[in-house]
């Protein structure tokens, strides 16, 4: 029997493919833990519903004029100049050790965000502010997704960009058969995308999307916030935003490193 020697690209995809499978092991066996259980009872339901209407318009407003000031914080020009670099870098030498430099060069740079996230959340915590920190969080999350994007050699500022980037953070926060179910909503949009298929988005697809986002957003940080809220002790809510921030940019970075990978095979 011959033996067909796997691509670098192709042991990439089967990396991504067993990482996937752990996220889906972690997402269907989570149990939240009984102090939060008996926390999230006892909040007021008004408090639920602002938080998510907070996290609603903070994306709202950052997807209609927060984008430019986004872009003050980092070049994108350059790291759209890097990508190319290092895509035409990846072609001509084609190693495995290239695509783990790839990986490991994503991870690392939103350490520096993540750092920033801790900071932020525990500063705030530490004053008893919970609810205006979201837009401040939300800014952050969407930095590091829009310099992961370019890292990969995408855009984000489309319609169709941005509802994938939606799609993308709702699966993050899932759980159980929610997270399965989201999960390979932004699978078949990766394969539509990397086949270059029409994708029509509507302003009312985007807002029912960025319903949908706030709403999952708003069930994973209930308790945290709440805690935020208050003097002293809500430095421990604060906590939360660099563990969301971690939870999420692994799972954006892992989609956007498996949809750059699968264009390069077609």
């Amino acid at each position: 029997m011959k033996f067909i020697k796997k691509s670098p690209v192709t042991l990439e995809l089967e990396k991504i493919e067993k990482e996937e499978k752990r996220l889906e092991q972690r997402a269907l066996s989570h149990t939240e833990p009984g102090w939060k259980e008996a926390l999230t009872a006892r909040i007021p339901p008004k408090m639920s519903e602002n938080l998510q209407k907070a996290f609603c318009m903070a994306f709202r407003t950052i997807f209609e004029k927060g984008n430019l000031l986004i872009e003050k914080t980092y070049r994108r020009d350059e790291l759209e100049k890097d990508f190319k670099v290092r895509d035409f870098s990846l072609d001509l030498k084609e190693s495995r050790k290239e695509y783990k430099k790839l990986r490991t060069e994503a991870a690392r740079r939103n350490l520096k965000n993540q750092a920033v996230s801790a900071a932020e959340g525990l500063g705030l915590g530490l004053l008893g502010v919970g609810l205006p920190d979201i837009a401040i969080f939300t800014a952050m999350l969407l930095r590091g997704v829009y310099e992961t994007a370019l890292y990969f050699g995408f855009s984000y500022d489309t319609p169709e960009e941005r509802f994938f980037i939606l799609c993308l953070l709702e699966a993050s926060v899932s759980r159980g058969e929610q997270w399965a179910e989201n999960n390979a909503r932004v699978d078949r949009l990766i394969y539509t995308l990397v086949q270059k298929k029409e994708l029509t988005v509507s302003g009312e697809d985007l807002e029912a999307q960025i319903q949908a986002v706030g709403n999952a957003f708003a069930i994973d940080m209930l308790a945290a916030k709440f805690i935020q809220g208050l003097p002293v002790v809500g430095a421990f809510g604060g906590l939360s935003n660099p563990v969301c921030w971690k939870q999420v940019m692994t799972y954006v970075q892992l989609k956007y490193r498996k949809r750059y990978l699968m264009g390069k095979t077609g």
